[in-house]
């Protein structure tokens, strides 16, 4: 049987792909999510005023270390030496007609010089970053929720270039 899943073996088993001779090529992805909360959260995050200090400085930071370390928590990742890390924040100050609610936009770009792709990484960069944002400031908003994680650029590689504006919602 000819498996398209490329992490199971022969037997079905689970296992990490060999990338041992695949070239070396400049990878880069980019992944987006979002964090919804009460415009007065937003509000405190904006002036400070969380008491556990700056939301976006630490979920940024947080992000950064998660991309870094996805090979410790997604099974089947390689560890690699990533060239670059970036978490952007787009805030947007008017609550939602439907809920009241505000929204933070995590953005993620990550690169590699290597022989896989960073899909993983820059996923994982946006997950850890929305939940920092939540643990920081769930004292005062447990309400708040994210959505909408996923990949929106992936770049190198043998399967080439992926943009999710093209492939449609």
């Amino acid at each position: 049987m000819n498996n398209p899943l490329t992490h199971f073996n022969e037997e079905g088993r689970a296992r990490m792909v060999d990338v041992s001779d695949k070239e070396n090529t400049s990878r880069k992805a980019v992944a987006t999510g979002e964090i919804h909360m009460q415009p007065e959260t937003l509000r405190l995050i904006e002036e400070g005023q969380i008491k556990k200090g700056d939301v976006l400085a630490v979920a940024q930071v947080a992000g950064i270390m998660g991309a870094k370390r996805t090979h410790e928590v997604i099974p089947m990742c390689h560890p690699l030496l990533l060239t670059g890390v970036d978490i952007s924040f787009q805030i947007n100050q008017e609550p939602d007609a439907e809920t009241g609610l505000c929204t933070i936009t995590v953005n993620a770009t990550v690169k590699v010089s290597g022989q896989t792709g960073v899909e993983m990484e820059a996923l994982t960069a946006v997950s850890m970053t929305v939940l920092t944002i939540y643990d920081m400031c769930k004292a005062v908003d447990r309400g708040m929720y994210f959505n909408e994680i996923g990949l929106l650029h992936k770049s190198g590689g043998k399967s080439g270039t992926f943009d999710k504006e093209k492939v449609g919602k």
